[in-house]
C-alpha cells in the first residue's frame, strides 16, 4: 500500500487520534496577557488571534486545521497575506500540507515552494513539532508509521477485494472416485473457476469434493492484524488507546474520576503540544505580551467535585464568591441576594474587632 498523509486517514485509529487532539486543543480558550508590576493582566486580542484566516476562518477552525497537520505531518504552513502596523502578521492563510516543499541550502532554510511558486521564509508561517537537531522541519508521524498503517490498509483492501468480488478462499477440489489426469484437472479447475467467478452454480456428480483450507485461519489473522494496528498507531500519534476505543491487553482501564484521566492525558500527551502552540503564537504579538491556551478547560469536573473545589478555595481565601460565580457564568451577587443569604444563614461575619482606646493609650505611653 502507498501511505500518504491522505491515505493514512482511511485508518480509523489515525483519524481518531488526529481528531481527538485537534478537537481538544482548538477549543481551549485563548487569551492574551502581559505582566504589569508582577500582576498578569489580560489584554485585547489582535485580529490575527480572533480571525487569523480572515472573516471566514476563525481561531477555532484555524487551530484545528493547523494542529491536524502538525500531528500527522510534523509541520503546518500558511501564507502571511497581511501585516499590521507593527510589522506582525495580521492574516495567515493555511495551505495544504501536500503542496509545500522546503528548500535547504548549505544546511540553512532557503525557500518554501508552495504549488509552483517559491516564497521567502519571511512570507511563510511555519510551525513544527517532533524536531531533531539540524533539521529545519518536523518529523512526520505518518511517514514513520507507514509500515503499520500500510499493513492495516492492506488487510482492509484485501478483505474488500476478497468479499466484494465474490472470491472464494483457497481450497481443495478433490475427485473421490478416481485419479484424474492433468488434462482432466485443468478442465475441472476451469469449470469451477468460471462458475464461482460469475457467482453461478457448479454442478458435479458424487465424485467431486470441495473443502476450504485457509478461510478460518485467514479470518483470525485479519482480526489480529487490525487489532494490533490500532494500538500501534495510538503509540505513534501520542494518544492513549483507550481514548480512541482501542482494545487493551489488560482489559478496561479505570480511573478514580474522569478528571484524573484527563489530567494524565494532559500531562503525558497533550500538554507539550499546548506549550509549543503557545510559543509559536507568541510570535504574532509584541513582547512582553504572551498567549495562553487555557488547558484547565480539559479538566472539567463532575458537579459535586467542582462545587467542593470552589468551596475549598473560598474558605481558604484564594477565591472570592463573585469570582467563583464568574467561573459558573453567573453575574456578581446583588444586595438582595446577600440579604437573602444573611436571612438564611444568619448575620454575616463581623469585621475584626478594633483595638480598645485603653490599649491604644497604653501603647502610646
Amino acid at each position: 500500500m502507498s501511505v500518504t498523509n491522505e491515505t493514512a486517514l482511511r485508518h480509523s485509529a489515525v483519524w481518531a487520534c488526529l481528531r481527538l487532539r485537534a478537537n481538544l486543543l482548538s477549543t481551549m480558550p485563548l487569551d492574551l496577557y502581559r505582566r504589569v508590576q508582577g500582576v498578569q493582566v489580560e489584554m485585547p486580542k489582535p485580529p490575527v488571534l480572533i480571525n487569523p484566516g480572515g472573516e471566514r476562518v476563525d481561531m477555532v477552525e484555524w487551530l484545528y486545521s493547523s494542529q491536524f497537520d502538525l500531528d500527522r505531518g510534523g509541520n503546518s504552513f500558511g501564507l502571511i497575506t497581511a501585516i499590521d502596523g507593527l510589522g506582525f502578521p495580521s492574516r495567515i492563510d493555511l495551505v495544504p500540507l501536500g503542496e509545500v516543499s522546503v528548500r535547504i541550502r548549505q544546511g540553512e532554510l532557503y525557500k518554501y515552494k508552495i504549488g509552483s511558486r517559491e516564497y521567502d521564509p519571511a512570507e511563510v508561517w511555519h510551525e513544527k513539532q517532533y524536531t531533531v537537531a539540524g533539521l529545519p522541519v518536523g518529523l512526520s508521524p505518518v511517514a514513520y508509521a507507514a509500515w503499520s498503517i500500510g499493513e492495516y490498509l492492506s488487510v482492509q483492501e484485501f478483505a474488500l477485494d476478497w468479499f466484494g468480488n465474490g472470491a472464494i478462499p483457497s481450497g481443495h477440489l478433490r475427485n473421490t472416485a478416481k485419479t484424474i489426469t492433468p488434462a482432466d484437472a485443468t478442465v475441472a479447475k476451469s469449470r469451477f473457476k468460471a462458475s464461482v467467478a460469475n457467482r453461478d452454480l457448479f454442478v458435479t456428480g458424487a465424485d467431486w469434493e470441495y473443502s476450504m483450507i485457509q478461510a478460518e485461519a485467514a479470518g483470525a489473522d485479519w482480526i489480529q492484524a487490525k487489532q494490533f494496528g490500532v494500538a500501534d498507531i495510538a503509540r505513534f500519534f501520542d494518544c492513549p488507546g483507550d481514548l480512541i476505543d482501542a482494545a487493551v491487553s489488560t482489559g478496561n482501564i479505570t480511573y478514580a474520576s474522569i478528571t484524573q484521566r484527563n489530567l494524565q492525558f494532559l500531562i503525558m500527551h497533550l500538554g507539550p503540544a499546548v506549550a509549543r502552540r503557545e510559543n509559536a503564537l507568541n510570535r504574532l504579538t509584541p513582547k512582553p505580551r504572551y498567549v495562553k491556551l487555557k488547558s484547565d478547560a480539559l479538566l472539567r469536573m463532575d458537579p459535586q467535585g467542582r462545587a467542593q473545589t470552589i468551596k475549598t478555595q473560598i474558605d481558604s481565601r484564594t477565591l472570592t464568591p463573585n469570582e467563583a460565580r464568574e467561573l459558573e457564568d453567573r453575574p456578581p451577587l446583588t444586595l438582595d441576594q446577600l440579604a437573602e443569604f444573611d436571612q438564611l444563614f444568619g448575620s454575616p461575619n463581623k469585621p475584626p474587632a478594633t483595638a480598645s482606646t485603653a490599649t491604644l493609650s497604653g501603647a502610646s505611653s
